[in-house]
């Protein structure tokens, strides 16, 4: 199996400021730590250097009127909203960001790599005409699309892995049957965007097609790996996706400091195995991970390089968490089985797999 990695030393201008919880050095961070466990010097990874997308890229996907907002924000270096700063040098690392995951799209369907990881990517609260949540552009889209109108794929899986609800891509796709979006995140009750609850189930010719599992506050990963196993490879083996792309980062680690789910590092690697054996499955072993999230930065080197271990196949972890996994309360199991009930018995309706 061939595996590429798309990275850009510019990717760390997507700093959202000092104060902020998103900085750019996460960035490099990974890089060196990939670096010094040896796996960037395999034989089987491909290192890709993203170009930058285009802006006609970006209008497959955004309103122009939204675009022209974007590009006057970051002449003028204005902040979109209180949360997600515009200024010139964030918008370069996010065309590069975009354009890496698009050339690694373009690395699969021409044959030349299996599976990608798209460093940086996940911009998942941005829509169609709106940004927010530290997303400018939706990145996952654009790839859709550049997938559809470049390579002519007409079905995709989306797993959105996030501890936030991915509702810039819901909403772009919630009516659209050849795109099915699945979610797990926390609770929306309890954390941003407050939305995507389980009865978000799609409109018009995509209803069905958007599967929302919001997990209680404290799942642990039992519960979460049991919820992930129990709904994604069901739908994606009837589903039959051309392509998976996953998205997400270590936001759903039990140290993270914007959400509250109970992940460790080897959770995340089974996360990844997972859509690893399910894409070998269903379409050819074809699929992109799109890693940007996390919260705690002692952390999310270990993270994301577990998910990138998982995605390319390896049976087991070589790491280990740099935190005590949490006990026994942070579990939740019995609630999990009982919203999977619940969500199986919706879904009945949509897919004869449940």
């Amino acid at each position: 199996m061939k595996i590429g990695i798309s990275y850009h030393n510019k990717f760390s201008q997507y700093d959202l400021g000092p104060a902020h919880p998103f900085r750019g050095d996460r960035f490099p961070k990974v890089w060196s730590f990939l670096k010094e466990r040896g796996l960037l010097s395999l034989p089987n990874v491909l290192y890709i250097k993203p170009k930058p997308a285009s802006l006609e890229t970006i209008l497959y996907v955004h309103k122009r009127e939204y675009v022209d907002l974007i590009m006057r924000l970051s002449e003028a270096s204005k902040p979109y909203d209180l949360e997600t700063p515009v200024s010139k040098p964030i918008i370069e690392a996010l065309m590069l960001i975009i354009g890496g995951a698009m050339r690694a799209g373009d690395l699969i369907l021409n044959g030349e790599i299996n599976r990608a990881v798209a460093l940086g990517g996940g911009f998942h609260h941005a829509g169609r005409d709106y940004g927010g949540g530290f997303c400018i552009f939706n990145d996952i889209a654009i790839l859709i699309e550049h997938l559809r109108i470049n390579h002519g794929l007409k079905r995709f899986l989306i797993l959105d892995y996030d501890v936030h609800f991915g509702n810039g891509t819901s909403d772009i796709y919630y009516s659209d049957p050849s795109v099915l979006f699945i979610s797990l995140h926390q609770d929306p009750r309890t954390i941003y965007p407050g939305t995507g609850f389980m009865e978000e189930i799609g409109e018009g010719e995509g209803r069905g097609y958007n599967i929302n599992i919001p997990l209680p506050p404290r799942t642990g990963e039992k519960p979460y790996l049991y919820a992930l196993r129990e709904i994604f490879p069901s739908l994606a083996e009837e589903f039959k996706p051309e392509i998976i792309i996953a998205n997400g980062g270590s936001d759903a680690h039990f140290t993270d400091a914007l959400g509250r789910l109970g992940l460790t590092v080897n959770g995340f690697f089974n996360i990844a195995k997972t859509i690893s054996n399910v894409a070998e499955k269903v379409c050819g072993g074809k699929a992109i991970l799109m890693i940007g999230s996390g919260y705690n930065p002692r952390v999310l080197p270990q993270c994301w390089y577990s998910l990138i271990r998982g995605i390319m196949g390896f049976e087991n972890l070589d790491i280990r968490d740099p935190y005590p996994p949490p006990r026994d309360p942070w579990q939740r199991m019995e609630e999990v089985k009982g919203l999977i009930a619940k969500l199986k018995q919706i879904l009945s309706e949509y897919w004869s797999c449940f």
